[in-house]
């Protein structure tokens, strides 16, 4: 068991979802602490508001390229690869979760049981992290 994996556990006892998770990690990375960027997030968890849609993984690690490489002010750019890097993403979690689950969508990876959010969403969350350390770091971002 590793490190991330063991804050991970702490944030979802803490009551935290995929989303706010993986940004909590990134923000905590960039030396940052802000409640209102883990809050929106909560718009994202459950697959959007618990609709069972895209999974939180895949969104909130599409979030978390974002808080690298997005537009956050008026005099700053937007990475120009931004796009680039979140439909890397959008691939990779498609070959990860098509096969198995038949879909990118929570209630589908869940096949509605509740014992599956334990089983499932770790590892996953896991992988998005590392999928996105990756493709940050390709492009000259240290997460």
């Amino acid at each position: 068991m590793t490190e991330v994996f063991f804050k991970m556990m702490e944030l979802s006892q803490a009551g935290f979802y995929c989303s706010q998770i993986l940004l909590i990690i990134g923000l905590e990375a960039q030396g940052k602490d802000n409640p209102d960027v883990v809050r929106a997030m909560s718009g994202l968890i459950g697959g959007m508001g618990f609709c069972g849609k895209a999974c939180g993984a895949l969104t909130g690690g599409a979030c978390l390229i974002g808080l690298y490489a997005g537009k956050g002010t008026v005099e700053e750019m937007e990475d120009s690869r931004l796009n680039d890097m979140v439909r890397e993403l959008v691939e990779w979690f498609e070959q990860e979760t098509l096969p198995q689950y038949g879909s990118i969508n929570c209630h589908d990876i869940l096949e509605d049981n509740p014992a599956n959010r334990m089983s499932r969403c770790p590892q996953l969350v896991l992988q998005t992290l590392d999928k996105v350390r990756d493709i940050l770091s390709a492009n000259g971002y240290s997460l």
